[in-house]
């Protein structure tokens, strides 16, 4: 169950020729592919790229309609090897997937694919995760394109350039045999806009057309001699049969080319942002046009040393606009002007961040010293120190130099609060639990894993000492399997275990005989990628194969110690469960597979189910825990324990007590885990769970007047006792 449906919007991809299509950026690409006549998709879900593949399963009948095939890859490397279609056949694919993380994943088949070249377009769609919005490490698509000699097209952010760099980049694939990468910013996937639409259209030559014709051609192998040949191709042939298309077709964009001696050039993705700084300067205006020449690398590799001389040319100076380190493109143009004896200076870091997201507030910053240095904006007026007289009350609160003391940091005023696991999340009591033993057996050594488990490392849990990849938990602790008085423990989620654990994690700790403990938090998803449905997912699946259990395929690979918990709320016997396999006398690696549906999805999917009963005048129970204010003892274990962000405080009712006591908000789902947490760590009976009861039928309202007269009757008697002992 993806975490949105977009049933709704494909049918949107139906539209004809010269109709407007209007929608998202991610829906645009798909529209595109339709226009293109592609054969076949494949792909890996991850940010920002999730919602691609959820339109494509959305779309599965349109899809089906026009011959594509449609694959949800196991992981960015099966999606990859997919392409190998392309090879020998005029089939035109595409895949999608996270980058730069899953394009390291994909690399050994994206190298291969690029060595041995393809026939049909090969398109690789990647998600640039890169900037302060980003989960991942920061590295760029750049670096793997130069080095696999992949095109890479970067387009500006905006509807028509992205569906029109989707089948340029087939075409462009197909003129020099070479597939092509096309990244798209966070932004870019999500942007809003319009373009005319093409009409779809279908593969002259077919899926069908190629398994009942079989081709091939030793020489597109990636094998000696041929890999030697292919390297020198790559330079003698597909270099130069790209440059002509990009030149030939105007992929690249050129904006007020001759307006003055000075210029920018900009990578595609980032033209937003440089134009919105340059208006901000008063030297652009809403509608793009700027009086500062402009040079947009939609085509942001291969350079094109031609456009960039010509643009160079009579330029005193030019600005290139590239985030990220290392500065590829500054480096190749350095180089492009120095050959070609070009007297234009080039600026880039010297004016703008060495590393990071360019943002808006950056860009204006470099923008502003690169246009005042070549006196095209008068500098900024240093404001003159502003003298007051104070009041002598005032007095205490001036500093040393007469001036008021400034005001706190923000970060030094409001309390950080770390990101972490959703009210009612199964996993948080998994690591309630880690704790809980930690406190017997000591801290041990524990390799975290990609996933919405990851947040465990931060506080209150502060759990895990490293993370390597996805589904690597297990083999990020390979390494600590050696005889000692304590076992390493790694985790991973159940995305992560079809995805890479299996193998890399799982039957590596058998082949080698480790004796650690591997757990698996298996939710029935891959939540942190969108809620996309795996083998093990408990959801009927009309086109996907589902219901694989996890521990029929540790056990098929040889472990022999496994333990399923069916329900994770169970803190106590999810405790019970880490400490047996922490000290238990059997060698061999354990695994201990935690089971519990995310509860985001949970909630996607009973909500309106909920709703729908209510109004229909159905009788719905709903359970949500509280704290009895006057048991609280302001402990406040609970919280530090679970961290559930339904758990707050509250100032005490007791006047004669100061500590502030516990309190469940309104967002509570009534999962429980802190009444669990509270019991499994023996702390405190001040949890109560109440049940609210919509549409109550007669027996619900006699059982209610009978327990409110009860209560009252109880009251009424405390507080005559009272009284009598007042007096």
């Amino acid at each position: 169950m993806a975490e949105r449906s977009f049933v709704e919007e494909v049918k949107k991809l139906r539209l004809s020729g010269g109709e407007v299509f209007r929608g998202e950026g991610i829906l645009a690409v798909t529209k595109a592919l339709l226009e293109s006549g592609v054969s076949y998709v494949a792909g890996y879900q991850g940010a920002p790229i999730s919602h691609l593949m959820d339109v494509l399963a959305d779309a599965q009948d349109i899809l089906a309609e026009h011959g594509i095939r449609f694959e949800n890859s196991a992981s960015e490397a099966t999606a990859a090897a997919t392409l190998a279609a392309s090879v020998n056949y005029p089939l035109r694919g595409a895949v999608t997937f996270k980058a730069t993380v899953g394009t390291n994943v994909a690399s050994d088949a994206l190298a291969n694919l690029a060595s041995g070249g393809v026939t049909g377009g090969a398109l690789i769609i990647v998600g640039e995760d890169y900037g302060e919005g980003s989960s991942i490490m920061q590295e760029r698509s750049h670096a793997f394109a130069m080095k696999s000699q992949i095109w890479l097209l970067d387009p500006r952010p905006n509807l028509p350039s992205i569906v029109d760099a989707v089948k340029q980049g087939f075409d462009l694939s197909e003129a020099s045999n070479t597939p092509v990468m096309l990244q798209l910013r966070i932004r870019a996937c999500h942007v809003h806009g319009h373009f005319i639409a093409g009409d779809n259209r279908r593969s002259k030559f077919t899926l069908k057309d190629a398994l009942e014709n079989p081709q091939r051609d030793v020489g597109r192998i990636v094998l000696p001699p041929a890999s030697f040949v292919h390297e020198q191709e790559k330079v003698r042939d597909r270099w130069p049969a790209a440059v002509r298309f990009i030149e030939e077709r105007k992929l690249n964009e050129f904006f007020s080319e001759d307006a003055d001696d000075i210029g920018i050039i900009v990578q595609g993705g980032s033209y937003n942002t440089l134009l919105r700084a340059l208006e901000r300067l008063g030297l652009a205006d809403v509608y793009g046009e700027t009086k500062v020449p402009l040079y947009v690398m939609n085509v942001a590799y291969p350079v094109i040393e031609s456009e960039v001389i010509r643009f160079c040319e009579g330029k005193r100076a030019v600005l290139i606009v590239e985030e990220g380190q290392p500065n590829f493109v500054e480096q190749n143009l350095a180089t492009i002007l120095r050959q070609a004896g070009s007297t234009t200076a080039l600026h880039g870091k010297d004016m703008l961040p060495v590393a990071g997201e360019y943002t808006a507030a950056e860009l204006l910053k470099g923008a502003r010293s690169f246009c005042e240095r070549y006196e095209r904006l008068a500098p900024l007026p240093v404001p003159a120190p502003v003298r007051k007289v104070i009041p002598l009350k005032e007095v205490a609160a001036i500093g040393v130099d007469g001036a008021p003391e400034p005001a706190l940091p923000l970060g030094d005023s409001v309390h950080a609060r770390p990101p972490g696991f959703c009210t009612g999340c199964p996993e948080r009591p998994i690591f309630s639990a880690m704790k809980l033993v930690e406190r017997e057996l000591g801290a041990h050594h524990v390799s975290a894993d990609i996933g919405c488990h990851l947040f465990s490392i931060l506080p209150p849990f502060s759990i895990g000492n490293t993370t390597m990849g996805y589904g690597l938990g297990g083999a990020g602790a390979s390494a600590l399997n050696a005889p000692a008085g304590k076992r390493a423990i790694s985790v991973m989620g159940d995305g992560g275990f079809w995805h890479n654990g299996l193998t890399s994690g799982v039957a590596n700790a058998v082949f080698n005989k480790s004796d650690n403990l591997t757990i698996v938090v298996d939710n029935n998803y891959t939540s942190a990628t969108g809620g996309q449905d795996i083998l093990s997912s408990h959801a009927v699946n009309a086109t996907r194969s589902t219901g694989h259990e996890i521990e029929r395929a540790v056990r098929g690979v040889g472990v022999e110690w496994v333990k399923t918990l069916r329900r994770t709320y169970d803190v106590a016997g999810m405790r019970d469960a880490l400490r047996d396999a922490l000290t238990t006398k059997q060698k061999g690696p354990k695994v201990l597979i935690a089971q519990s549906e995310c509860m985001l999805n949970k909630q996607r999917r009973e909500k309106p189910q909920v709703r729908k009963a209510i109004a229909s005048g159905k009788r719905v129970v709903r359970e949500k825990f509280g704290v009895d204010a006057d048991t609280c003892t302001g402990d406040h274990s609970c919280i530090r324990l679970s961290g559930c962000p339904s758990l707050s405080i509250k100032p005490n009712p007791d006047p004669l007590r100061t500590d502030p006591v516990a309190t469940v908000l309104d967002s509570c789902v009534g999962c429980g885990v802190c009444g669990e947490v509270s019991h499994a760590a023996v702390l405190c009976p001040s949890f109560y769970k109440a049940q609210i009861v919509n549409n109550p039928n007669r027996w619900d309202r006699v059982r209610e007047r009978v327990r409110s007269g009860v209560i009252g009757w109880l009251q009424r008697g405390e507080a005559k006792r009272r009284e009598a002992w007042a007096f």
